[in-house]
């Protein structure tokens, strides 16, 4: 999502975010035991795991929370297979959600998700039956404090982005998923800190939400959704009115 719609998403993940440092840290470890397991433990030879440690230090995740999670990739450490599925759905008023899931246990996964969908007023839907509707591409969000708009387009457009949005809040950068490492490196090296960092799903057409109450409801789904412990990401593309989401 682009402009206040995904920043007041953040905002509201923000108020909660201290509660969940554990389930952050535990997707991140999965990420990074995947990332080592498909490319090996040495950031330097392996771009996927090198972004997600940035994630990681981003987070403060623990030195050796790290360690163990890229020797459980390697072999080096007993560790549980993951797999990785993408699963499909709406919830209320017909906003299209994207489900990210790294789990050991794929019928476990299914039936959460289908059941949370179910009890909060959502359906699950087929493959491809809302993923047409994204662009999967590579996204940064930076807070104005971080640094000026020039010296950033100069940085992230050199590095492979390819569109840089000013919003009231801060910058979007959208790079493509080849360029991702790319651009987080060059923003890292740099001393920018991001308010997020992801490979996300980007709607290409967003949904208008203008009352709290079905704001509220579409909210509860995705909550709901991002508590389950297999549950990596939740892209949506619901465009909430300004300050919606601060509404009892």
């Amino acid at each position: 999502m682009s402009g206040h719609s995904k920043w007041s998403t953040i905002k509201h993940k923000k108020g909660a975010a201290d509660a969940k440092r554990g389930k952050i840290f535990s997707r991140i470890s999965k990420d990074i035991t995947l990332a080592a397991k498909n490319g090996g433990g040495d950031p330097d030879m392996n771009p996927k795991l090198r972004t997600v440690l940035l994630k990681a230090r981003a987070e403060n995740m623990p030195s050796d929370n790290i360690d163990r999670a890229i020797k459980k990739g390697t072999g080096e450490l007993p560790g549980v297979v993951y797999e990785e599925f993408v699963y499909e759905g709406y919830a209320p008023n017909g906003v299209a959600v994207i489900v990210e899931v790294t789990t050991d246990n794929k019928n476990r996964a299914a039936s959460e998700i289908r059941s949370t969908f179910t009890k909060r007023g959502g359906n699950l839907a087929g493959a491809n039956a809302v993923a047409f509707m994204f662009n999967r591409c590579g996204q940064f969000l930076i807070s104005k404090d971080q640094v000026d708009e020039e010296k950033l387009m100069d940085i992230a457009l050199e590095a492979g982005a390819e569109d840089i949005k000013t919003e009231a809040e801060g910058y979007e950068v959208l790079a493509p998923i080849t360029e991702y490492d790319s651009v987080s490196q060059a923003l890292s090296e740099a001393g920018i800190e991001v308010e997020s960092s992801e490979l996300a799903y980007l709607p290409e057409t967003l949904t208008p939400i203008s009352d709290a109450s079905d704001a509220k409801s579409i909210m509860n789904l995705i909550d709901a959704l991002d508590d389950l412990d297999d549950v990596q990401n939740v892209f949506h593309s619901a465009d909430f009115a300004e300050g919606i989401l601060d509404e009892e």
